[in-house]
């Protein structure tokens, strides 16, 4: 069947795509010219603040309504600071302080600072209720596991964001934040019935509604009762019924990335998957990272081929892209002369959440063992720890499940030893390995991920910081007495 020229234009209006390198490639260029509808930028796009405005500024003399998207959440989720986290703290440990004018205000900065390199959506704030300890993806992303208090955050984060004139997108609806698995690699699970879900994960994206979020990320999750087999994704009694009709949501419905196997494999493949996501109510597909111009155009016609053989009414495509080009719109508004806010703010906010128990002073200089911790694919491989933080103390990287207590001991000698670890709970070898060490040793433990009830016997000090970020390690090395 021929591709329509016309409804390719249509399809094109509803994708977010992304390109590969630190400059647009033609094809982008072109494609975006032709009316596609945005880009996501990653990690491997970023170089540096003036090269992400070129970037930006090369789209937009192509299109002046194109979408610029980035997953910038602060924390440990960020794009803008990769090469060496994020001078802000994370959703967790501003839900730690909870001082809503301080999440506002960390939000205004890093709209301000999305906003001077042309950057118009930021896929955040995560406002996912994190109630599972156990949760791979969420965690230190969610600003906590109180209903009420994501709640209240949310709200100052979406407003904070948006003074900027940089469009927030609460994600990732109707709740990711009780799943024991990754959406990006399989699909998650969620057993709970409406009324616990209206209770407990629910009300953070009623306040993203109320404090006029431009836009609301689908999940790659399965409710039964309310989703069926399928993802949130390709319900539409979630996204239309539940979040357009109870909640009221009148804005953009941004996809989570189709090529992640929550979606992906569920529809048959990335392209497969974006017919079913605009059926379900979705309006801007995001296609993910690995992208280029063949992934573009397969999509698409997946879409106009739907079209015509009738499994996609013209009609939802055709409202997809009218919200996709209201949220354009929306961004193109200028908010006035900004500010970037101070660089004490985000350091400041991470001192003021961390939490410690017992004496965290090490007095002489320690040995600072980094216990290796993966990174989930929303993280990527950015630096964390207390490295660039500390000077003249010995670090050393090390594996908990190959590492011998005897060993550690010798090369600390007289010295204390501080333990820097992500999600210690989670790794049988990483606690026993610390609990044998303070069994014989003066031990401090930092830890860096989301916090859990377990605490080992015999330490010194407990330090939590509720994330990693560049802004979290520095306020660990401050009270440790060591920055």
């Amino acid at each position: 069947m021929a591709i329509d020229p016309a409804l390719r234009r249509l399809a094109l209006r509803t994708l977010l795509a992304a390109y590969p390198g630190s400059t647009p490639p033609p094809w982008a260029v072109d494609l975006a010219a032709e009316g596609l509808a945005g880009y996501t930028l990653f990690g491997f796009n970023i170089v540096d603040r003036e090269q992400v405005a070129a970037s930006t500024a090369a789209l937009r003399a192509a299109s002046p309504h194109v979408i610029v998207a980035i997953d910038e959440e602060g924390g440990d989720v960020t794009r803008l600071a990769h090469r060496t986290g994020s001078p802000y703290p994370g959703n967790a440990a501003l839900g730690a302080l909870d001082d809503v004018e301080v999440t506002r205000a960390v939000y205004r900065a890093i709209g301000a600072e999305l906003a001077a390199v042309g950057v118009t959506v930021d896929l955040a704030p995560t406002v996912d209720v994190n109630t599972a300890d156990d949760n791979p993806i969420i965690g230190t992303r969610s600003f906590g596991a109180d209903p009420a208090r994501v709640a209240a955050h949310t709200r100052a984060a979406v407003e904070g964001l948006q003074e900027t004139r940089v469009a927030a997108c609460a994600k990732h609806f109707p709740g990711h934040g009780a799943t024991v698995a990754d959406s990006h690699l399989e699909l998650p699970t969620v057993d709970a019935s409406l009324a616990v879900l209206r209770e407990r994960d629910l009300p953070p994206f009623a306040a993203a509604v109320a404090a006029g979020a431009q836009a609301v990320m689908t999940a790659h999750i399965r409710v039964p009762e309310l989703t069926g087999d399928a993802p949130a994704t390709f319900s539409r009694a979630a996204m239309h019924e539940l979040l357009r009709g109870d909640l009221g949501f009148a804005g953009a419905l941004i996809t989570d990335a189709l090529e992640m196997k929550g979606a992906a494999v569920v529809a048959g493949g990335t392209a497969q998957a974006a017919p079913l996501a605009l059926a379900a109510g979705a309006d801007l597909l995001c296609i993910g990272a690995d992208v280029d111009a063949a992934l573009v155009e397969e999509t698409a016609a997946e879409i106009v081929t739907a079209v015509q053989d009738g499994r996609l009414d013209a009609a939802r495509v055709e409202e997809a892209a009218e919200r996709t080009a209201a949220l354009a719109a929306w961004t193109a508004t200028p908010a006035g002369p900004l500010e970037t806010g101070s660089e004490s703010l985000g350091y400041d906010a991470a001192r003021r959440a961390v939490h410690v128990e017992g004496d965290p002073l090490v007095g002489a200089p320690p040995l600072v063992v980094e216990l290796a911790a993966t990174s989930t694919i929303a993280e990527g491989r950015v630096p964390w720890g207390l490295g660039p933080h500390i000077d003249g103390v010995e670090q050393i990287r090390a594996v908990a499940a190959t590492t011998g207590v005897d060993e550690l001991l010798a090369r600390a000698g007289d010295r204390p030893i501080v333990v820097v670890a992500r999600h210690a709970h989670r790794l049988t070898d990483a606690t026993a390995l610390i609990e044998a060490l303070a069994a014989r040793h003066p031990v401090t433990v930092v830890e860096m991920g989301w916090p859990s009830s377990w605490r080992p016997a015999g330490v010194r000090a407990f330090v939590t910081t509720y994330g990693a970020s560049h802004a979290n390690g520095r306020a660990a090395a401050g009270v440790l007495g060591l920055h």
